[in-house]
């Protein structure tokens, strides 16, 4: 019975120095939570107020930036519990290469299509020529630019678009 209350004793010491560190690890992540909330709204507002395609640019970065101060919030406040977080912001960063990797290519079109909306080198409705396909644009969005013409459409990948060379005809020539 005395190795039944001593273990009951050290399980109460073990709760009673963990909860400190629990309650600390639960505010940080609090933390994070709502400046990741605060910072989705602040980019989500800003892309209401611009046009579309700066707008939808706009939502998608505070998007991946809530997302962000969520993950990193929730590897602070582990920390912060006194977990060892070594081998999991190890595996993070693995995962990060890995799929950065395999996903390169629509990477590739995502980062270049935010670029084509905010620099804007062309605008729906412009008559272009670009990798030997000429058209109007009727579209533009994160991964493909469309084109059309003569009742045909092309989609052509927005990495494509920022390394080729762009022909935009000037209207009223």
């Amino acid at each position: 019975m005395d190795v039944h209350n001593h273990s009951l004793q050290d399980l109460a010491g073990q709760i009673i120095l963990w909860v400190p560190k629990f309650t600390a690890g639960l505010f940080v992540f609090l933390g994070f939570w709502l400046g990741s909330l605060l910072a989705w709204n602040l980019f989500a507002r800003l892309g209401r107020r611009a046009d579309s395609n700066t707008g939808y640019v706009l939502k998608v970065i505070g998007r991946a930036l809530s997302f962000g101060l969520v993950l990193l919030g929730s590897v602070t406040a582990l920390g912060t519990m006194g977990i060892n977080v070594s081998a999991l912001v190890a595996g993070l960063g693995l995962t990060g290469f890995a799929l950065g990797f395999g996903l390169k290519d629509i990477l590739s079109n995502l980062v270049s299509g935010i670029l084509i909306l905010l620099y804007r080198p062309y605008s729906i409705h412009d008559r272009i020529t670009v990798a030997g396909m000429d058209g109007t644009v009727t579209d533009i969005d994160l991964r493909y630019t469309r084109l059309e013409k003569e009742g045909k459409i092309y989609l052509i990948p927005n990495a494509m678009m920022i390394t080729n060379t762009i022909g935009l005809q000037i209207k009223g020539a």
